[in-house]
């Protein structure tokens, strides 16, 4: 089912930097991520996160996958993080750049620095990632 801004009420939430937030319970074990409190007041219309690499990369961490989600974008707040893009090719985020995936692209994560963090934001904060 999908949401839409009238379907979801939508709540004030703020969300101050505290270490303690990150969580390595994610999507990947390879990352630690900062739950921002979209999820919780868009009421699932989307989510918006901050995710710390952990662990230096190694090429058996990455595995080609897509998203099942209406709208991705990923903005590099410290380090570098480089994927290869079904369609595109090698893409490289450096601190302050970003990029919005279309849904549904293949992609594999081909590197990252050591002190990479970004944030992500996702529509809807309900989805399926699906390993190609």
């Amino acid at each position: 089912m999908e949401l839409s801004l009238r379907d979801a009420p939508q709540r004030f939430v703020i969300s101050h930097h505290d270490e303690a937030a990150f969580r390595t319970d994610g999507l990947r074990d390879y990352s630690s991520y900062r739950d921002l409190g979209v999820a919780t007041a868009t009421n699932g219309l989307a989510e918006a996160h901050v995710i710390r690499m952990i662990t230096p990369f190694r090429a058996e961490l990455s595995q080609r996958h897509h998203h099942n989600v209406q709208f991705q974008m990923v903005y590099c707040l410290r380090g570098w993080f480089e994927t290869n893009f079904e369609g595109i090719g090698p893409q490289r985020l450096v601190a302050g750049s970003s990029w919005v995936q279309p849904p549904g692209i293949r992609h594999t994560v081909i590197g990252w620095s050591d002190d990479c963090e970004l944030l992500e934001i996702l529509m809807p904060a309900d989805h399926e990632t699906v390993n190609d």
